[in-house]
C-alpha cells in the first residue's frame, strides 16, 4: 500500500535563485506574436546538457516545422523559471519534478506539457551519482550517518534522492548533514576534503571522475527505475489560451527528444554552443535519456518520497500537473 502523502512546507527553489530575462512574444492568443505565419515563444532554460534536444530541434526545423520560433532565456535554476512561467515572463520553461511538484502544493497554477529527461535507470552509469574520493572509506550510503555531504539545493529533488540512497543502503537519511553547494563547486570542496561525499549531476560527475573519485550509489535509480527526472511546463492561463501553440510545441519536442536519444554525438556538438563545458570534458559526459512520455509510476514515487520528507504544503494532484 503506497504511503500516506505528509503535509509539508518549504520554498519554491531548485539549483540557485537567479535573475531571467527575456519574455514570451506569444501571449493571450496562439495569434499573438506571430510573423508570417511563425509565432515565436519564449522558453526558460537551465544552460545544462539536460536541455539539449531544444536546441537540437530548433536547429533541424522541428519547431520552424510546425510554425514555432523558440527564443531561449537562459536561467540559473527554477527558482527563476517556475515564477517566470506562471507570470507569463516565459511561455514554457524547463525543471525537475520536484520543483513542479512543491509549486502545484503552493496552489501555483503551473502545468507539465512535455517530457525532459530521464535518469539511464543504470546502477553505475547514470548521468547522476553519489560521490566520494578515491581514498574515502565509505563505501556504501549507509556510512553516510554522520557525514557531510553536498547537494545542490536543500528541500529538493536531490535531497531527496541522497536520502532514498541511505534508506535504500538500509541508513538512517536524519543522520546525514547535508549541506548547499552549487555543483560547479563540488569536485573541489571534495577533493579538498570540505566534504565527505558529493550529489552531482554531470559535468560537475565527469570532473569527480577525473580526479579518481568514486560512485558510491545512484539515487535517481535509487528513487525509481528510469525515474523522470524533469519536464517541459507552462502555466495553466497560457496552455488554455493557447491550445494550438501547446500542442505544436508538444509535437515538436517529442520529436527533438526521439532525435537526441539516438543521436549522442550531435547532442555534444550542439552543448558547446550554449554552456561553456570544455569539448574533452563533455566527451566523457553521461547523457541522460530522452524519451518521449514521461514514466508517470516513477513521478509517483518521487512525490511519495518528497511527501515523506517534507517537502509539500499539501498533496501535488498529479492528474492536474501532468499532461
Amino acid at each position: 500500500m503506497r504511503r500516506r502523502l505528509l503535509i509539508g512546507l518549504t520554498a519554491l527553489s531548485v539549483l540557485t535563485a537567479a535573475t531571467a530575462c527575456g519574455s514570451s512574444d506569444s501571449g493571450g492568443s496562439d495569434g499573438a506574436g506571430s510573423s508570417g505565419g511563425t509565432t515565436s515563444v519564449t522558453v526558460g532554460l537551465i544552460p545544462i546538457v539536460d536541455v539539449a534536444p531544444l536546441y537540437l530541434g530548433q536547429k533541424k526545423g522541428f519547431f520552424s516545422e510546425r510554425g514555432l520560433k523558440l527564443e531561449f532565456s537562459s536561467a540559473q535554476g527554477g527558482a527563476a523559471i517556475v515564477p517566470g512561467v506562471a507570470s507569463g515572463q516565459f511561455a514554457f520553461g524547463f525543471s525537475n519534478m520536484t520543483s513542479l511538484m512543491i509549486a502545484r502544493s503552493n496552489n501555483v497554477p503551473v502545468k507539465a506539457v512535455a517530457n525532459g529527461i530521464a535518469s539511464t535507470g543504470v546502477v553505475g552509469k547514470d548521468f547522476e551519482a553519489l560521490t566520494v574520493k578515491d581514498d574515502s572509506p565509505i563505501r556504501s550510503a549507509k556510512e553516510l550517518e554522520g557525514r557531510k555531504v553536498a547537494i545542490n539545493t536543500l528541500k529538493n529533488i536531490n535531497e531527496t534522492a541522497v536520502r532514498a540512497s541511505v534508506r535504500k543502503a538500509g541508513g538512517d537519511p536524519d543522520k546525514v548533514e547535508l549541506v548547499e553547494l552549487a555543483f560547479d563547486q563540488m569536485p573541489a570542496a571534495l577533493d579538498g576534503g570540505r566534504i565527505d561525499a558529493a550529489m552531482v549531476v554531470e559535468p560537475a560527475l565527469a570532473t569527480i571522475k577525473s580526479q579518481g573519485g568514486r560512485e558510491i550509489a545512484s539515487p535517481m535509480i535509487d528513487i525509481a527505475p528510469e525515474l523522470t527526472v524533469a519536464m517541459y511546463f507552462t502555466s495553466v492561463k497560457y496552455a488554455q489560451e493557447n491550445p494550438e501553440t501547446v500542442k505544436k510545441f508538444q509535437e515538436a519536442t517529442a520529436e527533438s527528444l526521439a532525435y537526441a536519444d539516438s543521436h549522442p554525438d550531435e547532442v555534444r556538438e550542439i552543448v558547446t554552443t550554449y554552456t561553456k563545458i570544455p569539448a574533452d570534458v563533455l566527451a566523457k559526459v553521461t547523457l541522460p535519456k530522452w524519451p518521449a512520455e514521461p514514466n508517470r509510476a516513477s513521478i509517483e514515487e518521487l512525490a511519495e518520497l518528497g511527501a515523506e520528507d517534507g517537502l509539500f504544503k499539501q498533496n501535488p494532484d498529479l492528474d492536474e500537473l501532468l499532461p
